[in-house]
């Protein structure tokens, strides 16, 4: 079901009473709450379980609203915004009066974008201001790429789901700090290193120059209940079928390399030749590995280029240490 007009002047309703909203974006499903007040940004740390000093992204309706929530914006971040927006690509800038230091994990850094999803730019425009929105699920799990994802993890936390069926990209948005004289990508995303190069003609710094603290930098991120194990290609097979037969209730994810081969196993999960469809279903294939019972997740990762750099970016945080409590 795609949400309505009227459920979206109800969900605009519940933002500007300070409630939180689940909104469809073209990379995740993200739990808003209006950007300028800080009580309604406490509740999605709340939600989520998310510690306070991670900061939030703000999405705005339109790249020309841009300098109403940043200030100072170099050249060079008008022209990725220009290009972009709407679409998965956050920029990194500093933060405008209109953005409170609870939504910015307490840095005078914020990020900012603009959504390609018709939903979600709806709602803006009706709401007439910025939303802060994380993804909408419990905080270092699997994020939602359907609303039925964010009803059954987050329940009563969330005031209204909006509807916008299942995202096309997938895979949360390319982070860039634009605050440098050369951008750095911090998160790989929906919009590639390549398309970024391309615009600016030139490499983009290496992530260690820059200090300011994004989204999706935990260690352990994007999990999945069962343990994630990493593995080459042409061993996916054998290994999981080894934790199988020592005990464990494996879900495997086997490259179309090798799909043509059996593989012994609790779950399998075939993935798509294409790199689009494979960040599309990234996150839906390893909740389902997770429906099926499955207490250790044998994967591999794809070729670092285009989305396969994002995807394997999600892997390698889903397979990283867990804090035990």
């Amino acid at each position: 079901m795609t949400a309505t007009t009227s459920d979206i002047e109800k969900a605009a309703g519940v933002l500007r009473a300070g409630g939180l909203v689940a909104l469809p974006t073209e990379t995740v499903y993200g739990l808003g709450a209006n950007a300028e007040d800080p009580a309604a940004v406490a509740r999605i740390f709340q939600a989520k379980g998310r510690p306070p000093s991670h900061p939030l992204i703000v999405h705005i309706p339109s790249a020309e609203s841009l300098d109403d929530w940043v200030q100072d914006v170099p050249d060079t971040a008008r022209r990725l915004a220009e290009h972009f927006w709407p679409g998965p690509l956050t920029l990194v800038l500093r933060r405008g009066r209109r953005v409170p230091l609870e939504a910015t994990g307490g840095l005078e850094t914020v990020a900012v974008r603009v959504p390609d999803h018709p939903v979600a730019l709806a709602l803006l425009s009706t709401f007439g201001g910025g939303v802060t929105a994380p993804s909408a699920n419990r905080f270092g799990a699997v994020s939602p790429t359907t609303a039925d994802h964010v009803r059954t993890e987050l329940g009563d936390a969330v005031d209204f789901v909006l509807d916008g069926g299942s995202c096309a990209v997938g895979v949360e948005s390319t982070i860039v700090d634009a605050t440098g004289d050369t951008p750095t990508i911090l998160r790989p995303g929906g919009v590639t290193r390549e398309a970024l190069e391309a615009l600016l003609g030139g490499p983009l710094a290496a992530p260690s120059s820059s200090r300011v603290r994004v989204p999706g930098q935990h260690p352990s991120h994007y999990a999945p209940r069962g343990r994630v194990v990493l593995v080459e290609p042409d061993r996916v097979i054998a290994e999981a079928e080894l934790a199988q037969r020592l005990g464990h209730r494996v879900g495997v994810l086997v490259p179309a390399s090798v799909a043509h081969v059996p593989v012994k196993a609790h779950a399998v999960v075939a993935l798509p030749a294409s790199i689009t469809a494979y960040a599309q279903g990234l996150y839906g294939f390893l909740r389902e590995l997770d429906q099926q019972g499955c207490d250790l997740i044998v994967a591999s990762l794809p070729t670092e280029e285009g989305l396969g750099l994002a995807i394997a970016n999600r892997l390698r945080r889903a397979a990283g240490p867990r804090t035990t409590v």
